[in-house]
C-alpha cells in the first residue's frame, strides 16, 4: 500500500488579513491578503526591503513573482525567487501568519 500524500484546505474567512512583519537580514518583510468568497483575492508585500537601488531592483522582479504564486497556488506553498532568497522566506513566513488568521476550518 504506497503513501498517500494528503493536502489539507482550509475554509478561509473573507476579509482582509495583515500577516506579521518578518524581520529579514535586508529588512523587514509584511504581508496583506484579501479573501473574498473563501478564495485569495490579493496579496500585497505592504512592507519590503527597498532602501537601496539593488533592493529595489531585485524586489522589483520578486514580489510580483511571489504575488502570482500566491493568488496561483490559493497557499503558502510556493517557490523561493531565487536571488531574492531572503525577501521570499520572509514573504512566506508573513503569508503563513496571514493565511493562519483567515482559517476557520
Amino acid at each position: 500500500d504506497s503513501a498517500k500524500k494528503t493536502i489539507t484546505f482550509y475554509k478561509l474567512v473573507d476579509g482582509t488579513y495583515q500577516g506579521q512583519s518578518v524581520s529579514t537580514r535586508y529588512g523587514d518583510v509584511q504581508v496583506q491578503i484579501v479573501v473574498e468568497n473563501g478564495t485569495i483575492t490579493a496579496a500585497d508585500a505592504i512592507t519590503y526591503p527597498s532602501e537601496n537601488s539593488r533592493d529595489q531592483q531585485i524586489n522589483s522582479d520578486a514580489i510580483p513573482k511571489l504575488t502570482s504564486e500566491t493568488l496561483s497556488a490559493q497557499s503558502a506553498q510556493i517557490d523561493i525567487i531565487s536571488g531574492a532568497t531572503y525577501t521570499s522566506r520572509g514573504y512566506l513566513e508573513s503569508l503563513q501568519s496571514a493565511l493562519d488568521q483567515a482559517q476557520c476550518g
